[in-house]
């Protein structure tokens, strides 16, 4: 073992979580467009990377950025931060058990192997419905504050850049 008493997860995740970080800001900071563009663009790419969507990130973020007119590099970059190995199992039970609240339905056991498409449409409509219900009702309160944080800063870093 590298690191005593097992804390290599969370040094590994730790350190993934860190490039993650880095790479997003070297690519929000290249960012061109109208800070609107870019903080919806982000909104998009947060919510629809917070739902239980993974088969169809990259195609719901290209339907909704181009018929929307919003960044669709910012989309990207707002999908790819929030939706990695380390969030989706937390999203996905988090969703789950807010649909299933929601929805007022029992619990059911369910193990998802991987977030293939076949895999989560394998499980049933007792599995999928709250897990998208929960989903639908989480990804607002990412994507919404999101959107003012990106917005403030853009606005930020542009009047820095202009001083």
């Amino acid at each position: 073992m590298l690191f005593p008493g097992g804390r290599w997860i969370l040094c590994l995740s730790e350190m993934i979580l860190k490039k993650r970080i880095k790479k997003f800001h070297d690519r929000f900071i290249s960012l061109k467009g109208e800070p609107r563009s870019i903080a919806m663009g982000m909104a998009v790419g947060v919510f629809i990377g917070v739902t239980p969507t993974i088969p169809f990130h990259t195609t719901l973020i290209i339907l909704f950025s181009l018929m929307w007119k919003h960044n669709l590099t910012s989309a990207y970059l707002g999908s790819w931060l929030i939706s990695n190995p380390v969030t989706i199992p937390i999203f996905y039970v988090g969703q789950y058990e807010l649909g299933k609240y929601l929805l007022g339905m029992a619990h059911t056991d369910f193990t998802l192997m991987d977030y293939s498409l076949h895999s989560i449409l394998s499980m049933g409509w007792h599995i999928i419905l709250p897990l998208l219900t929960g989903g639908l009702v989480m990804a607002p309160f990412f994507a919404i504050p999101a959107y003012f944080i990106t917005y403030r800063v853009l606005l930020s870093l542009r009047k820095k850049k202009r001083s």
